[in-house]
C-alpha cells in the first residue's frame, strides 16, 4: 500500500510594524503547519516577533527565520546591491534575532525561508544562494532551507548539507516547463479559493516537471498578506484534508 501524501504548510506571518497591521496572523496560524517570521529587515519589530513566536507556540506551528533585504519601505521586494559577505550578515543577523525569541519561549528554530526579493533571486543566482545557504549551515545546520522547487537555492542547501524543503505556491499559475509564471502575464496570480485549493492538491499530487523531472513538494506557501489570504488558507487546508493529504510541519 502506497504511504498517505504528506505535505506542510507555511506562511509568512509578523509582518506588522509599530502600527502598521498588516494579515490576520492569529487566524491563519489555526490553519498552518509552518510559520516564517519577519525579523525586523523587511517587517516585523521586537514586540511583533515576540507576539508571532508566542502565538506559534499555543499553535503547535513550527517556527522558521523569515529573512529580508534591510528594506522596510519597499516591504523587501526590491533588489538591493549587497556583497555576498553582506548577505551571509544580514542572514546571520535576523536568525540570531528570531533565535532569541524562540528561545526564551521554549522552542527551537524549524527551517528558514528567505523573503520577497531576496527570495526570487536566490532563486537564480548560485552565488547568492550558496551565500545564504552557507549562512545557515554555519549558523545552525540542522535548520532545514526552505527554497522553490527546482532552484538554484534548493541546491545550494543540498551542496551545503542541508536538510531542504521543495516549495509551491497554490495561488500562482505554473507553466508548461515546471517554472512559474510571471507575475505581468494575465492569469499568472490565481484569485478563487476553490481554484487555489485544487492547484494546492494537484501539487501535492503531482509535483511540477522541471526539465523532464518529477519535483515533489515538501511545502506550500499560504500567502498571508494577499486579498481574501484567510479565505484562501481555509479552502486549501480543507479540500488537503477531504482528500486525505497528512498535514505536519516539516520539523523533525
Amino acid at each position: 500500500m502506497a504511504e498517505p501524501l504528506k505535505i506542510d504548510l507555511n506562511c509568512d506571518l509578523g509582518e506588522s510594524f509599530g502600527r502598521y497591521v498588516l494579515g490576520e496572523d492569529a487566524e491563519i496560524m489555526k490553519l498552518i503547519t509552518s510559520a516564517n517570521i519577519a525579523c525586523g529587515f523587511h517587517a516585523g519589530d521586537p514586540k511583533v516577533m515576540a507576539q508571532t513566536v508566542l502565538l506559534a507556540k499555543q499553535n503547535g506551528v513550527a517556527v522558521g527565520v523569515h529573512p529580508g533585504f534591510p528594506d522596510l519601505q519597499g516591504f523587501g521586494r526590491r533588489k538591493m546591491d549587497l556583497s555576498l559577505q553582506e548577505i551571509v550578515d544580514i542572514i546571520t543577523y535576523q536568525m540570531g534575532a528570531l533565535d532569541a525569541f524562540a528561545r526564551v519561549s521554549g522552542l527551537k528554530l524549524a527551517h528558514v525561508k528567505p523573503h520577497g526579493a531576496l527570495y526570487n533571486l536566490a532563486s537564480k543566482d548560485a552565488a547568492l544562494a550558496n551565500a545564504i545557504a552557507q549562512a545557515i549551515a554555519a549558523y545552525n545546520p540542522a535548520l532545514i532551507l526552505v527554497g522553490l522547487a527546482g532552484s538554484a537555492l534548493t541546491q545550494a542547501g543540498r551542496d551545503s548539507g542541508l536538510r531542504i524543503a521543495r516549495e509551491g505556491f497554490p495561488d500562482r499559475a505554473y507553466l508548461p516547463d515546471g517554472n512559474l509564471m510571471p507575475r505581468n502575464q494575465p492569469g499568472a496570480v490565481l484569485q478563487e479559493p476553490d481554484e487555489i485549493a485544487g492547484n494546492a492538491l494537484r501539487l501535492v499530487r503531482e509535483g511540477i516537471k522541471l526539465e523532464g523531472e518529477t519535483i515533489r513538494m515538501d511545502t506550500l506557501c499560504l500567502h498571508g498578506d494577499s486579498p481574501g489570504a484567510l479565505r484562501n488558507a481555509q479552502a486549501v487546508r480543507f479540500v488537503l484534508e477531504a482528500e486525505g493529504v497528512n498535514i505536519r510541519s516539516l520539523a523533525p
